[in-house]
Parts: C-alpha cells; sequence; structure tokens
C-alpha cells in the first residue's frame, strides 16, 4: 500500500496545478474538431514534465507515452477528451468561458487537466511499475463522426495495441469524491434523425387547396413512437425523441413544408439498425398516403457502450483502495451517447464516473446546461485515481 498512498499524496498534491489547468482550459474553451489552442496547451504541459508527445493526431489530438520498467510488458491507454459545446455560460465565476456562446458545459476540461496530473503522477513514478501507459487526448467528442473513430483511424489503438483502455467523465448526479462503475452494457447508441415533409402550402382558410406540411409531421411525430411502444422488445431499452419541428408558415399561411429533427437511441446494433429502417420506411409512407413526400435523412452518430466486465472489476477494485468501498457505486442504465464507445468495439475498455456535485454549495447543475460547475475537490481524487487504475491495469497478465 506504499505506493497508493504515494499516489494519493502526489495527487493532493498536484491539486492547485490540476485546478489551474481547468480553470484556463474552462475559460478558453474551443468547439469541436477546433481545439487548437487546447491542443497546444495540452502539448506544451507534457513537454514541461519531458514527456515527448505527439502532436496533431486527427488534427487536434494529442497523444503521449510514458514508459515504466520494462516498457514492452504491457500498455494500457487512457483517454481525455478536449472539446466544447455551444451554450453561453451563465455561472458567475473567475473563470468564466470568455468565448460567447461557447462553453465547457461537459466536464471535459476536467477530463483533459484530469489526465495531465494522471501524467504528472505516473512521470514522477514511473520506475515504480512495469509497462506503458499511453495517454490520448482526443478532439470531437460531442459531434459526429465522433473524435474517437478519427482517431482509432489515426492509428491511436495501434504499434502496439493497448491491452485496455480506460475513460473518465464527470457526473453531477453523485457527490464529489464518489467514484461510479458499470459493467457491461452502459450507454446508448445515438443518430440524428432530419425529417423534411414537403406539401402544398396556401391560404389557411382553404386547406382543401392544400397539402398540409404541419398536420402530416403532427401525424408522423405521434406514428413514429409505435416503432418504440410496438417494435422495439419492452426488454431493451430505446428512446426516439423530436426536439425541433419548423414550419415557416403563420395563423394564416400553410407552409410548403416542414422540417423535425430527433435523436434515436438504442442498446443494441442489430436493433438500431431495424429501427432506422422502420422509421425511414414510416415517415416516406404516412407522409405519401397523405399526399405529400418525406426526405428522410439520417446522421449515424456513436454505437451503444460496452464495458469490459473483467476490466471493469479489476478498476472497480482499485478504486475501492483508492476511495474506499463506501464511495464506490453501481450506475444505471444511461441513454445519453458517448464517441468512447469506438474504442470499446477494438480493446477491453471501461468507462467510469467521477462524482462532481455538492448540494450544500449550490452546485447540482446537469451537464449541457450554462449552469454547470463542478466541485474542484474531484481534482484532487480524479488525477490518482486514474494513476493507480493505469498500474494495476499493468500488473495483471
Amino acid at each position: 500500500m506504499e505506493l497508493l498512498e504515494h499516489i494519493k499524496s502526489l495527487s493532493t498534491q498536484y491539486a492547485s496545478k490540476t485546478i489551474a489547468d481547468r480553470r484556463h482550459l474552462h475559460a478558453n474553451p474551443e468547439l469541436s474538431y477546433e481545439e487548437v489552442e487546447t491542443s497546444r496547451y495540452v502539448a506544451h504541459q507534457l513537454k514541461e514534465m519531458g514527456i515527448t508527445p505527439l502532436e496533431g493526431v486527427a488534427s487536434t489530438g494529442v497523444v503521449a507515452e510514458i514508459a515504466g520498467k520494462n516498457p514492452d510488458r504491457k500498455m494500457v491507454a487512457l483517454r481525455a477528451d478536449m472539446d466544447a459545446l455551444p451554450i453561453t455560460e451563465l455561472n458567475d465565476v473567475s473563470y468564466r468561458s470568455t468565448k460567447p456562446g461557447v462553453m465547457h458545459a461537459c466536464g471535459h476540461d476536467v477530463h483533459t487537466s484530469s489526465l495531465l496530473s494522471t501524467a504528472r503522477i505516473l512521470q514522477e513514478i514511473r520506475s515504480d511499475f512495469e509497462g506503458t501507459v499511453r495517454l490520448i487526448f482526443q478532439p470531437g467528442e460531442e459531434k459526429n463522426p465522433g473524435g474517437a473513430s478519427m482517431m482509432i483511424q489515426a492509428g491511436v489503438l495501434e504499434r502496439p495495441q493497448p491491452a485496455s483502455i480506460i475513460g473518465q467523465h464527470v457526473m453531477p448526479l453523485l457527490p464529489v469524491g464518489t467514484i461510479g462503475f458499470r459493467e457491461g452494457m452502459y450507454m446508448a447508441s445515438s443518430d440524428e434523425i432530419y425529417l423534411r415533409i414537403i406539401g402544398k402550402g396556401g391560404h389557411g382558410a382553404s386547406p382543401e387547396l392544400c397539402v398540409d406540411p404541419v398536420l402530416i409531421a403532427s401525424h408522423l411525430v405521434v406514428a413514429l413512437q409505435q416503432i418504440i411502444s410496438r417494435n422495439a422488445s419492452p426488454k431493451q431499452p430505446t428512446v426516439l425523441s423530436f426536439g425541433r419541428i419548423v414550419g415557416l408558415g403563420a395563423t394564416n399561411v400553410i407552409p410548403d413544408e416542414v422540417n423535425l429533427a430527433g435523436t434515436f437511441r438504442a442498446m443494441n446494433e442489430s436493433w438500431r439498425a431495424q429501427g432506422l429502417r422502420q422509421i425511414e420506411q414510416m415517415a416516406t409512407q404516412l407522409a405519401a398516403s397523405m399526399g405529400a413526400r418525406c426526405e428522410v435523412t439520417i446522421s449515424k452518430g456513436y454505437p451503444f457502450l460496452r464495458n469490459d466486465p473483467e476490466v471493469t472489476r479489476l478498476i472497480r477494485a482499485a478504486a475501492e483502495l483508492y476511495v474506499g468501498k463506501e464511495n464506490v457505486v453501481e450506475l444505471d442504465l444511461a441513454m445519453g451517447s458517448e464517441d468512447f464507445a469506438y474504442y470499446s468495439q477494438v480493446v477491453p475498455a471501461s468507462f467510469y464516473r467521477l462524482g462532481t456535485r455538492n448540494e450544500a454549495r449550490g452546485i447540482t447543475s446537469f451537464v449541457h446546461t450554462p449552469t454547470f460547475d463542478i466541485d474542484e475537490s474531484a481534482l484532487g481524487i480524479g488525477p490518482g485515481l486514474m494513476a493507480w487504475m493505469a498500474i494495476k491495469q499493468l500488473e495483471t497478465l
């Protein structure tokens, strides 16, 4: 346990630096695939540690390796995402976003700063473990096709292939100091559905002369839910939600077309493919039966995320040693999606949650909201925890 206590001490020691990194990144957010200054900052920090990073991977990604004793024995990978969201921040804090309309509202600033300090710890104790740790700082988690898929295409899981990969994500529903895990199926696939219903507009007082796309869109929103309620197995988690309807008519003007946009989420790849086919078929046929035409565009998103049971059990046991068994909890299924799922299709993977909630301080906002923030004491925990998990992975044959 001497090494464990040393890692915990280093994580606490580096906490002020981790917080400073996080605040810098939070104040200077960049959107998906535009993380030029962010990746430059990450590379600079790594170089200051004596680590030579590979820059420009998949455009703005950064990859680095820390070799311990006998570096060829085994490799594990650790991943952080770097992009922000198109949200205007409402928090009144000193590190508030300086870019109107852009905000780290999903904690990627936390993931990146935490992995930087994990690197500091591993670099300092590299004579105390065997094997190599690969650090992956990826772009574009928030936007299709997903930076993870691009990083994989660029070869980050090759030469050699890591034995496993671990990803961390903030969880504002868990109290700070709590860590969450789930074996097996965890997060959903995510596809974007765009429907363009083309009818015939005209005067609202003469609907008989029109083919009303507003009416047809209304039928479609309701009818497509039958695919979920009557085609998906009740045992199969599935969601179809439409969040945007645009029909530029007026009180007395029926428009020529209406556009819908929504999301389809599943946790089974064969059902996912079947469901998408049925959505397209029903949309086109229902619109045609009412005299209109429906153009269906599907933007394929991330696959569903499955946490490898063996890897998850091992890092969960490591977390129980690090924060105490009482502070490790079981996660529920989540219909959100994560491009970390792409990594899990190539190597054994596990994606866990770092608690960041503090109700006493009013830090309760969920991710993707303009008031999202974290209890920064989590940054004294996250770096050391991930370093400890990586070492316990390296110790297994």
